[in-house]
């Protein structure tokens, strides 16, 4: 597979934390041009010096389209959008109430679908052709019972996303979904709320499903590589696909 990115001008949301640090590092590391986005926490450390950076409420149509112009003016234009940004909040399938289903829906979905408007537009503008990469999740697939409520939200980012490639596939615009299993601190989080018996039945799942390693990956080596060959001209003719970056735990398709 070619992954060759280097020199290409795209867009990373999510970018501050979590997956989206890991793969904003794998990309510049590849030598793509980035700009990136956050929500709230701005980047830290090493993260800085790699992007152009952008604060924007991605669940605010209006701002979104203005920030990715403002985007496409830093790097002179975008040729991907790698969509990161989302969140999980836990709440038992009997107890969700409307803010928690507003909440998954704002962070999760509306941020995708804008964002993807956003990029849609400015690459038709100039021309046509370019990618992009939703983060779907392996919960939005199996569901969660944890997090029902983004279970679902991630469920519909895939839908989504199929509909968006079948709608933009006339600009040669390729649209494609990962599900990630990545070791990240929000995940360690997730850990933590876990009883004994919980976090035990979750390792034995691992070890029993997960064919490759039995533990999560690391967003920059294992996740980026997958992103930077979907951002690249090698994929062109991949488009509307949900791809499972897990060590092997759900075989889509199989």
């Amino acid at each position: 597979m070619s992954e060759g990115v280097n020199g290409r001008r795209l867009v990373v949301t999510g970018a501050a934390g979590g997956i989206g640090s890991g793969v904003l590092r794998g990309l510049a590391a590849r030598g793509a041009r980035l700009a990136a986005i956050y929500n709230s926490t701005g980047p830290t450390g090493d993260l800085e010096p790699l992007a152009t950076w952008f604060q924007c409420d991605l669940a605010d149509r209006e701002a979104v389209f203005a920030t990715f112009e403002q985007a496409a003016q830093a790097l002179g234009g975008i040729d991907g959008l790698v969509n990161i940004a989302g969140k999980w909040a836990p709440g038992p399938a009997d107890e969700i109430d409307g803010a928690q289903i507003d909440q998954a829906i704002a962070m999760n979905l509306k941020s995708a679908i804008f964002s993807n408007q956003a990029a849609c537009r400015i690459m038709r503008r100039q021309g046509g052709g370019g990618r992009i990469v939703n983060f779907g999740s392996v919960e939005g697939i199996e569901g969660n019972v944890l997090s029902p409520a983004y279970a679902t939200s991630k469920a519909a980012v895939h839908g989504w996303t199929r509909s968006a490639a079948r709608s933009w596939g006339q600009y040669e615009i390729t649209v494609n979904s990962i599900a990630p299993m990545m070791h990240t601190p929000p995940y360690d989080r997730v850990r933590s709320m876990l009883t004994p018996q919980q976090l035990g039945d979750h390792e034995r799942d691992l070890e029993r499903r997960m064919p490759i390693g039995a533990k999560l990956g690391d967003p920059e080596q294992d996740c980026t590589p997958t992103v930077a060959y979907l951002m690249s001209e090698g994929s062109r003719f991949v488009t509307g696909q949900l791809i499972s970056v897990d060590g092997g735990f759900r075989m889509i398709g199989a």
